[in-house]
């Protein structure tokens, strides 16, 4: 850079450098979001309306501080589009859903998924990361903008006639990309695209709320006396065991289902010389990928509660749960959820447990296992010691066990069930299996590690069933969703097995005409039900009204 007369003069090269990079500031940032739905780089080769209208907005600004606060709003708006477009982007790859804005009290959660599967360091530095190339990419499209500008204005006619030119050719190429059938114009509006389609899932989700409000008030099961809905269940401990990302693939998947059927089928054989009989078939979770509460909601209230907003919209209301059916009932209702560090309002205010178990109140001194710090085979041990053998009424439980909770790794062994004890006997355990980080460099070393997350979840149901004596005992085993994409496939449908087993033949003797499969493992044949039907169902077999 040199002076003339005082005044530093920039060279060419590096106008040109700079208007060159402002420009592809202009073009490429607000394709982004079009990149991003789509995984094909190819986006980037379109015009975007965004910049365009930016450019005819500041060209008609006389005022300095006025285009500079324009140029602002213009960078936020890409800004806000990339980011709205990467959260729905891993939302897909992970839940298989979009990403709803309603929903962002889930983004805590994700984060908290990611710092259990590669550390809070890199995660926390991961998200800094992104923070700081969203901000830049506001900044650069800001930027951009009134370079371009300013540039055009010391062009004078001839910067304005290059402007109405790229605008005229945008809305041409936009009218005739219609009717000549032409499937990825050139005129493109990705950032105005990704935001107002953020805006529609929003309004969506609000008129599903209404929808949801009214279907809640609608409960047929709303003022039938509770020892009506569970007469023929009377005196008996009632177990809701959900089985973390238990889904279809676990008995289906290459290279995950051969152990994970092998462990059904010994349970079959010792739960039959135990006594025991069961039945299963499937049901389709309301959620992928993660999202667990949705499902328990789902299958607790007999409403589809597909969403965070739904969800925070029905935990607000009186609807009948089966836990707090059951309260009213006699039973002793307790929730054991080993993933929860945290006081937990919604299980007293909504599902009215009686007893609520977390990761701080179950006495466990062993290792931790990642995500799922607390061992399946723990969590049904104490819960066997400290609940059942100490309640002086029926109990009815909902066990989360999360051992199956992505990453996958470490993962814990089963050990003798009288061994178990506070669970110190784990200590040897998270060092000699493989990491997290080690695993999650591979898709197939992933998929293996899930199948073994989930033999040893099923492992440790069928550990509890063979060594607690009770005559009366009903079990209700089921996943809640299927694993993430890189587990289940871009195209997995949504199923999950459920099964009963029980000791008392009257208790499948009363859902005889549900047709479910004898055995654990539920057969293609086997019924598909919607998980919000299950509610409706349990109550019409096993009362006396329904």
């Amino acid at each position: 850079m040199s002076t003339i007369a005082g005044v530093r003069v920039v060279p060419v090269w590096r106008r040109r450098l700079l208007l060159g990079g402002a420009i592809a500031a202009l073009i490429a940032l607000p394709l982004i979001p079009g990149v991003l739905a789509t995984g094909s780089i190819a986006d980037l080769v379109r015009i975007p309306v965004e910049s365009i209208v930016a450019l005819l907005v500041l060209a008609l600004i006389p005022w300095r501080m006025l285009r500079l606060a324009v140029a602002t709003a213009f960078g936020a708006f890409v800004a806000l589009a990339v980011l709205l477009a990467s959260i729905d982007r891993g939302y897909q790859s992970a839940l298989g859903i979009h990403f709803v804005p309603l929903d962002w009290p889930q983004l805590g959660d994700a984060y908290g998924v990611l710092a259990s599967a590669i550390g809070a360091a890199p995660a926390t530095a991961l998200f800094a990361a992104a923070v700081a190339l969203v901000v830049a990419i506001g900044v650069a499209g800001g930027w951009g903008s009134l370079h371009v500008d300013a540039a055009l204005r010391q062009r004078g006619d001839r910067g304005r006639g290059a402007l109405a030119a790229v605008t005229v050719a945008w809305i041409v190429m936009a009218a005739v990309a219609p009717p000549l059938r032409i499937p990825d114009p050139v005129a493109a509006a990705a950032s105005a695209t990704s935001l107002g389609t953020a805006v529609s899932r929003a309004v969506s989700a609000l008129e599903t709320r209404a929808r949801v409000a009214r279907e809640v008030a609608d409960d047929p099961f709303r003022d039938v006396p509770a020892t009506d809905l569970l007469s023929a269940l009377a005196g008996k401990d009632v177990l809701f065991v959900f089985v973390e990302s238990y889904g279809r693939v676990a008995l289906e998947g290459d290279g995950i289902s051969d152990g994970v059927n092998d462990v059904l089928r010994r349970g079959d054989q010792t739960l039959a010389a135990d006594g025991f009989t069961t039945r299963s078939a499937w049901l389709t979770s309301p959620t992928f990928g993660g999202v667990s509460w949705l499902a328990h909601a789902t299958l607790q209230t007999g409403v589809w509660v597909d969403s965070q907003a739904v969800y925070d919209l029905v935990v607000r209301t009186d609807r009948l749960t089966l836990s707090a059916a059951f309260g009213r009932a006699g039973w002793h209702p307790v929730s054991d959820v080993p993933s929860n560090r945290h006081p937990w309002d919604v299980g007293s205010s909504f599902y009215r447990y009686e007893t609520m178990l977390d990761a701080t109140n179950v006495g466990y001194r062993g290792p931790s296992f990642g995500y799922a710090r607390i061992p399946d085979q723990y969590t049904l041990k104490h819960f066997a010691d400290h609940v059942l053998a100490y309640s002086d009424r029926p109990v009815m439980a909902e066990i989360d066990l999360v051992s199956s909770h992505t990453p996958w790794a470490p993962l814990p062994e089963l050990v003798p069930w009288d061994d178990v004890g506070d669970g110190s006997i784990y200590n040897p355990q998270p060092g000699r299996g493989e990491q997290a980080s080690e695993v999650w460099q591979d898709p197939e070393a992933v998929q293996r590690s899930y199948g073994r997350s989930v033999e040893y979840a099923l492992g440790s149901v069928l550990s509890f069933l063979e060594n607690v004596d009770d005559p009366g005992l009903v079990v209700v085993m089921l996943g809640d969703h299927q694993p993430a994409a890189i587990v289940s496939g871009d195209e997995a449908g949504r199923d999950v097995p459920v099964s009963v087993i029980a000791r008392d033949p009257s208790v499948i003797d009363a859902i005889a005409d549900w047709n479910w499969t004898t055995g654990l493992r539920p057969s293609d044949a086997s019924p598909v039900w919607r998980m919000d039907a299950f509610r409706d169902r349990f109550f019409a077999a096993y009362g006396s009204a329904g």
